[in-house]
Formats: C-alpha cells, structure tokens, sequence
C-alpha cells in the first residue's frame, strides 16, 4: 500500500479470514512509546509512519495542533498498537494467543483478561453471524498453502487439517477478572489476525480523541479509522485500490468519521496451472480459496465492524450482497467478473 498522498489515502487490503454495531472493549493506555516517532508535514496534517502487523502504518493528524502536541498523542497511539501486536501475534511465543494455542486439547483452560474474553466473545458473535464462516481456528488451513511458490496442497492435507477447524470445539468461560479459554482438540490454533488490526485502528483512534485531536484518521496498512474531518470541516477523499490496476483507484470516497476497510484476492495469491487465481481467504470448509469476489470494501461507524463485514462477505460468495445489504453498511464490490456493486 502506497502512503497517503495530500489528504487522499491510498487504501489497501485487509488481512484473510479473521458485525455491525459491535465495539471494541476499552482498555487503558499503552505504556509509554520507546521512541518518539518521526513527524512528516504533508499539507494540512502531521504524519507519522511506522510498522506495525506486517504492514505500513500511518497516523494522520490535522488542525491547530503543534508538534510536540502531535507527536505527543501519536506516540500513545502508535505504542498501543504495538501493546495490542505484541500480545495477540502468533509469532511471539509469549502472546496470550500462543499460550492459548500451545495448551490445545490439554484439558487446561487458559486464563484470559478482560480484553482478550471480550475479543473472543466477538469472535462468537461473528461465527453465528455468518453462519460458521468467520472462524479465528481456521488459521492452520494456511500452513496447506504455500502462495510464494505458488503450490498447491493435496486433498490429504487440507482433510488432515479441517479436523482441526471449529469453533464449536472452544469454551470460553466468562467472569469478571477470572475469564478461561479452551482449545478442545488437539493441534487446534486460534488466530485473531482477521480483525486484529481493526481493532488497533479502533483502539488508536479512541486515544487520540482523548487527547483532544479532532482532525485526521489512523491507517493500519489499509484498515482506516477516522478521528475525524478536515480542519475546515470538510471530508477527507479515499482512494479505494483497485483489484486489478495498481495505476489507478477504483474509486474514492468522501469521509468524515467511521471506517474504511476492504479484503481483496490480490494481496497474496498465485495462478495455478489450471490458469485460476488462488488467493490467501479460505472457505474454513473446505479449505479452498474464495473465488466470487475480486474485492470487499466497506464503511461502519468502527473499524472492527468494517473489517469483519468484510471478511464475512468475501466468504458468503454468491449470497455476499444480500448479507451486507441486510447488515445496513455500505459497500462497494467487485466480483470475478470486474462487475462493480453498491448498495
């Protein structure tokens, strides 16, 4: 995703298989940010870059606002997306998800904050809501596919490892400060990488508001979350990527406040031999990737909401449209023939 360009962000991709309405929990503060981030001015705001999640970030800050004011709230904000990388990534060994995965089908459940039982609780929420779909254990389907040499797996393998797929087979246990979390089968992993970064982008938002920044929106490698409008009160205009042509937008949009984010067939894929494109979303049922949509992009009040919508939609295939017009959002699509759909 290339850099936001004089107020009119270039918007990329959401990450794979990860509702309307439904918030982030609060949560306090980060400790403070290790080094304080450099500061760009680019026409009306301050921008701050940084890597987070695998991707280029961003924090837009725009107004009346100094400097030292500037760098102030994003380095509270950039340090909280990093507290939320660091805890819930697959990658670190010391991540309460790595914790949770190292102690499948143990017979231990795991303890789990107030944050992480609230994320998981969405987690059930989106699961119901797209009729199994959205399953945060479908993440071991991924080791079937290798998208950098572009190989195929065997139907042995994917069968091998849908019997490690389920949400049904988790218990979460919810109480004040004492929450349990439990992997029943062995082999079982849960990966919150599919709303993960929204929820950063959320979190992120919310703090800056706190520190009174009224103008401008965080950029989570494609997953936008508006603080709010221009300084002179006008919308900000996204540029939403197109599927296809990396020279051209497929179309921007006029924001003021809530999210932007889109999932795609583009981002990571390869062609195989037999000519089709094979893209990183993959149907928790079957193993196989999605192939009905180029492209999902939508806009809720959260980044979260946005995100998920998103993903579910891409994995509803045909009955996409119906499920995100029955959801109240709007959207805009592109399906594998390049037709365009709105609402």
């Amino acid at each position: 995703m290339s850099a936001p360009v004089a107020g009119t962000p270039r918007h990329g991709p959401r990450g794979a298989n990860g509702a309307n309405g439904a918030a982030g929990p609060a949560r306090r503060d980060a400790a403070a940010f290790p080094q304080a981030p450099d500061a760009v001015r680019h026409a009306e705001a301050w921008v701050f870059q940084f890597g987070a999640m695998g991707s280029d970030c961003e924090v837009h800050i725009a107004g009346r606002v100094s400097e030292d004011h500037a760098r102030n709230a994003a380095q509270v904000a950039i340090a909280e997306v990093r507290r939320i990388e660091a805890k819930y990534s697959r990658y670190r060994a010391d991540s309460v998800v790595s914790q949770v995965n190292a102690a499948a089908g143990n017979g231990s459940p795991v303890p789990v904050d107030d944050e992480t039982a609230d994320l998981l609780a969405y987690a059930d929420r989106m699961y119901w809501l797209s009729d199994g779909l959205f399953d945060i254990t479908s993440g071991v389907l991924s080791r079937a596919w290798d998208f950098r040499a572009g190989r195929m797996p065997s139907h042995e393998t994917l069968h091998s490892l849908r019997q490690c797929v389920g949400w049904s087979l988790t218990r979460l246990e919810r109480a004040s400060g004492r929450s349990t979390f439990e992997l029943l089968r062995p082999g079982m992993e849960i990966d919150l990488g599919g709303f993960g970064k929204e929820y950063a982008a959320d979190r992120a938002a919310v703090l800056l508001q706190q520190r009174s920044i009224g103008h401008g929106f965080v950029n989570l490698g494609g997953d936008i979350r508006l603080v709010g409008p221009r300084p002179d009160g006008s919308p900000w205009h996204m540029a939403i990527r197109h599927p296809r042509d990396d020279e051209r937008p497929l179309a921007t949009i006029e924001l003021s406040d809530g999210a932007l984010t889109t999932s795609g067939d583009y981002e990571r894929y390869f062609i195989g031999p037999d000519g089709e494109r094979y893209c990183h979303v993959l149907n928790p049922r079957t193993g196989w990737p999605v192939r009905a949509w180029r492209s999902i992009s939508v806009v809720a009040p959260l980044c979260l909401a946005a995100g998920s919508m998103c993903t579910i939609a891409m994995l509803k295939s045909d009955d996409a449209l119906a499920f995100l017009r029955r959801q109240a959002v709007d959207f805009l699509a592109v399906d594998a023939q390049g037709q365009v759909h709105r609402p």
